[in-house]
């Protein structure tokens, strides 16, 4: 739901060349992309797939097709470290900034927000700096790395996508890739307390729709 918002705010305030989506062997990539190349498509923008195939060989993380089962639990909990796909951001960041500079834009956007967690050490905003400093170093256009929802929380992207029009109904979020969203793991929460949060009407399926548990913070 952050990305597609993204691409809606930048469809708002700039000029979108492409869409960039990666395949890298998590769960739930083929239920995130088709959403992806919906919105691109609706939006009249070139969509284009990066296989990275090599991740879910190489790297470990209950995220990919090769690791372990995805736990339920509130996004901080310190279990949710299973998810992370090590360098995940590093990897798809320098891949999209020479795509970028291939294709004439000036910048790549990407939804990270206030809310993105410490357990993922490539969410976190001195990570993002050095990248977006390296990219511009390592592009003869300066390419510039672009995060307009780095003031908002998950609540405050619902809001903004559903002032921007966003559909969210057409967006995923269950790192279990199931027929449904599960409504029990960690992005679910996640997904299911920004609706809350926002007062916003939650227009997702999820499989289960019991009591939330409490953030550890």
């Amino acid at each position: 739901m952050d990305s597609v918002a993204a691409l809606y705010q930048a469809h708002r305030d700039d000029q979108v060349v492409a869409v960039l989506s990666f395949h890298y062997g998590a769960k739930h990539n083929d239920r995130e992309i088709p959403f992806a190349a919906h919105h691109a498509k609706a939006l009249g923008f070139r969509h284009e797939v990066v296989r990275l195939d090599f991740m879910d060989r190489l790297f470990q993380s209950d995220l990919l097709r090769s690791g372990g089962t995805i736990p339920d639990g509130h996004y901080e909990e310190a279990n949710m470290k299973q998810t992370v796909v090590p360098f995940r951001n590093g990897i798809m960041l320098s891949v999209a900034a020479g795509f970028a500079e291939s294709c004439g834009a000036e910048a790549v956007v990407i939804a990270a927000h206030s809310g993105d967690h410490a357990i993922y050490p490539d969410c976190r905003d001195a990570f993002m700096q050095a990248m977006g400093e390296a990219i511009r170093l390592g592009t003869y256009e300066k390419i510039e790395l672009l995060r307009p929802f780095i003031d908002l929380d998950k609540a405050g992207i619902a809001i903004r996508g559903a002032e921007l029009g966003v559909n969210f109904a057409r967006t995923w979020s269950c790192y279990r890739g199931g027929a449904l969203h599960c409504g029990r793991c960690g992005t679910c929460v996640e997904r299911r307390e920004a609706f809350q949060k926002a007062g916003l009407g939650d227009p997702t399926e999820y499989v289960f729709t019991d009591s939330l548990p409490p953030s550890p913070g």
